[in-house]
This record gives C-alpha cells, sequence and structure tokens, in this order.
C-alpha cells in the first residue's frame, strides 16, 4: 500500500486524493496475483475483481466512449452464448458456463476502464501482481512434482505433470508466460541487482512452465519471447540498449539449454518429456481426434446458425472442441461465431499500431502483446475461452489503446502540470 502511494502517475487526467489512488494501486496488484490461484471456484480472483469494481466505479471508475465497440461486441457475443444455451438451463454447468462469460466480459469492460487513467501505475502495480502470483503457482508446481510437500504431489500435479494452484498443467503454463516475459524484460534491460533478482524469477517460473508438460506452454514460451525481444530491440532508443538487450538475450538462452539438459538428466523428466514432445498424440489423431474434431466440427457450424448449446460438443465427439473458435459457432451459433474471432483478431491488428508509441508504458505494453497474440494462437488448439488471465490481458490491452491516445493528444505543458500536481 505504501509503495503504490508513492509510484509513479501516468499522463491521465485522475485526481482522486493519494489515498484513494493508493487503495485502487494495490487492488490492481491483488488482481495480478490472485489470478494464479483458480483450484477452487468462485476463486479470490471473483472476488477480487468483483470487489474492486465496486471501489473502483464508487471513487470515480467512468465508462469511456471509445470503449463502446468493445462493450458492445462482448455483449453480443454473450447474447449469441445465452441463446445457444437455452434449451440446457435446466443443466447446472451449462447455466455456470455462460454466467462466466458473461462475467469475463466485465472483467474486460473492468480492467479497460481503469487501465485507461493513471496507466503508468497501475500497470506497474498489476505487472508485480502478475509475477508474485507466477512465483507462487511455480513453486506450488515444482514442489508437488518433486514430492517437496507431504501429500502435495496429487493435490498440486495431474497426469504426472506439475499443476501448481490451477486445475490443469496447460493452464499453468499458459498463465506462467506473461509473469515469465515480465521478468525477462528486467534480464536484458534492467541493471545487475534487478536484473539478477529477476532472471532468478525467471528459471523458477520457465521451470514450471517445463514441468508443466504443455506443448503450447513451451512453444508459447520460446515463441512470445523471440517476438517480444524482436519488438524491445526494434524500439529501442539507443545502440547501446539494443546490444545489451541482444547480448543478455544470447547468454539467457544459453543458461535455459543448459537448465533443461540438467533436468532431462532426471529419469522421470525426460520420459515424460520425450512423450510429451511426440507429435503422434493419440488424441490428435484420426477421424476423431484434435484435428479431425475440428474439421468435422466446421461443418457443423456452418449447418447450424444457433449452435448445438454450450458443453454440449462431447455429446457429438469424444472429446471438447480444444478449439476456441470452433467452440464459439457450436455453443452460441453465427452470432458469437462471428463476434468471437473478430473481438480477437480486431484487437490483435490495432495493438500493431501502438508498438512503436513512445510512452511510459512501451515496456509493460510490448509483453503483455506478445503475450496476448500467443494465447490467440494457441486458441486455434485449446479452449481458452474462460481463461481469466487472457480477458484480463484483452482488457487492458484495450485500456493502454485510450491512454495512449489520450497522451498523444495532450498538450506536453499540461501532461507537465498533472504530472506535478499528481505528485
Amino acid at each position: 500500500m505504501a509503495y503504490a502511494a508513492t509510484a509513479g502517475t501516468s499522463h491521465s487526467p485522475t485526481s482522486a486524493p493519494s489515498g484513494v489512488l493508493a487503495l485502487q494501486r494495490a487492488l490492481v496488484w491483488l488482481a495480478g496475483a490472485s489470478v494464479a490461484i483458480v483450484f477452487i471456484e468462485p476463486s479470490p480472483y471473483e472476488l477480487v475483481t468483483l470487489t474492486a469494481c465496486v471501489l473502483f466505479f464508487a471513487t470515480g471508475l467512468r465508462m469511456q466512449l471509445v470503449f463502446m465497440p468493445l462493450l458492445f461486441t462482448l455483449i453480443v457475443l454473450n447474447v449469441g452464448y445465452s441463446i445457444g444455451a437455452v434449451p440446457f438451463l435446466d443443466k447446472p454447468e451449462v447455466v455456470n458456463w455462460v454466467l462466466t462469460s458473461w462475467y469475463m466480459a466485465v472483467t474486460v469492460i473492468f480492467f479497460a476502464m481503469v487501465m485507461s487513467e493513471d496507466t503508468e501505475a497501475r500497470l506497474d502495480m498489476l505487472r508485480r501482481g502478475l509475477i508474485v502470483g507466477a512465483m507462487i503457482a511455480s513453486l506450488a508446481g515444482i514442489a508437488g512434482y518433486f514430492h517437496l510437500v507431504p501429500g502435495g504431489y496429487d493435490l498440486l500435479t495431474l497426469y504426472d505433470r506439475a499443476r501448481g494452484t490451477f486445475k490443469d498443467p496447460n493452464v499453468l503454463g499458459a498463465f506462467l508466460i506473461l509473469p515469465a516475459l515480465f521478468t525477462l524484460q528486467s534480464v536484458v534491460s534492467d541493471r545487475f541487482g534487478k536484473a539478477f533478482r529477476n532472471a532468478i524469477a525467471f528459471g523458477i517460473i520457465s521451470l514450471a512452465i517445463l514441468l508443466s508438460f504443455s506443448r503450447a506452454a513451451w512453444g508459447g514460451l520460446i515463441v512470445t519471447a523471440a517476438f517480444m525481444l524482436a519488438l524491445m530491440v526494434f524500439t529501442s532508443r539507443s545502440q547501446a540498449q539494443r546490444s545489451r538487450i541482444i547480448v543478455m538475450t544470447l547468454i539467457a538462452a544459453i543458461l535455459a539449454v543448459a537448465l533443461v539438459a540438467v533436468l532431462l538428466s532426471i529419469g522421470s523428466v525426460a520420459d515424460m518429456f520425450k512423450q510429451r514432445a511426440s507429435f503422434d498424440q493419440s488424441y490428435d489423431e484420426g477421424r476423431f481426434g484434435r484435428f479431425g474434431r475440428h474439421i468435422l466440427g466446421a461443418q457443423m457450424a456452418l449447418e447450424l446458425p444457433f449452435g448445438i448449446g454450450p458443453l454440449q460438443f462431447h455429446t457429438y465427439f469424444p472429446e471438447d472442441t480444444h478449439n476456441s473458435f470452433l467452440n464459439a459457432f457450436m455453443s452460441g451459433g453465427w452470432i458469437s461465431g462471428i463476434c468471437y474471432p473478430a473481438l480477437v483478431f480486431v484487437s490483435a491488428f490495432i495493438g500493431f499500431r501502438y508498438v512503436y508509441k513512445r510512452v511510459p508504458w512501451q515496456r509493460d505494453y510490448l509483453a503483455i502483446f506478445s503475450a496476448f497474440l500467443g494465447i490467440a494462437g494457441e486458441s486455434f488448439i485449446i479452449d481458452t475461452d474462460h481463461w481469466r488471465h487472457f480477458w484480463m490481458m484483452l482488457g487492458t490491452m484495450w485500456g493502454m489503446y485510450a491512454a495512449t491516445e489520450r497522451t498523444r493528444a495532450t498538450p506536453a505543458d499540461v501532461i507537465s502540470d498533472e504530472t506535478s500536481a499528481a505528485s
């Protein structure tokens, strides 16, 4: 709370008292930390975000015109889901799924509005909270996998894979990517002391991703890290900074390869790694395998304007869709099937426009945007519809879009006066 009260302010017209600002920033930190604990329902994240919504609106949070297209798309998306769920309202799991989808939409708008003001400080608090949450989830997963906690193996692992404080190892691995990118940014660009601390955190988070044995998370970390580091080089302000990023990236890559080599010397890890690294998994192949289901499901989607309803795909096929775009068509018909990819792809397209914008939060933006693109790509092979951190990133990106536009439209002398007044 003390840090939140003295954190830097962004170029936004907020005039809240310092105590209110401190409370708001602390709630943002808590939301970032709590999103890592979702093995119980309602999860701490739901409770924190609900509390934050009430307190933020009570202290002056406001809707902006720029968010109306986002709000409209989210409403139409969930109207489609609700229509598709009508024949199955007697099933509690379907009702819960639809209500969760509506709630995820609320969190998108909430984070968009929150991050559009006091942007620099709130982003900093969110980043810190996410890293703390990632460390908790990572250490829990590692401790469970290596039997370091009595009785923890059954609680913190699933199918001999680390899941930590999540229900599914795949979700653990996906969640950890953004905090890993945040720590990697510090490793390649900050001074030695801070870089060293973040190097330790990056190593722990990366180890947890490895032990989750999620192929999507492995590939996601490599691809998003490479993409983010490339953007950091392209957007660097000096040749010295670019050289440092490149050199530190090479060192980090060498150390990562060495870490993986050491871990693969452990028999159980090597066996699971070999099994998971294979591309001939039984549930991926065949007419009703993962990709076969995608083709058959796409054919059904073209013939069913209202879909088949949420959570009904497994009644037609051996498993769920494992494709969020297809699931939107199946769960909410053509309405949701059009809105969901439109929401994701338009957000990504807009995001590229802000990569080179010189704002105080540019570094954080590059990490969040890279992680968002990674999950958007992963959505083609897994159901990400209710991943809390995905919707948090989407809302945060829209908040940064609005803040960046306001910063560009605000005269430099007004920005200077606002910053001085806030401090």
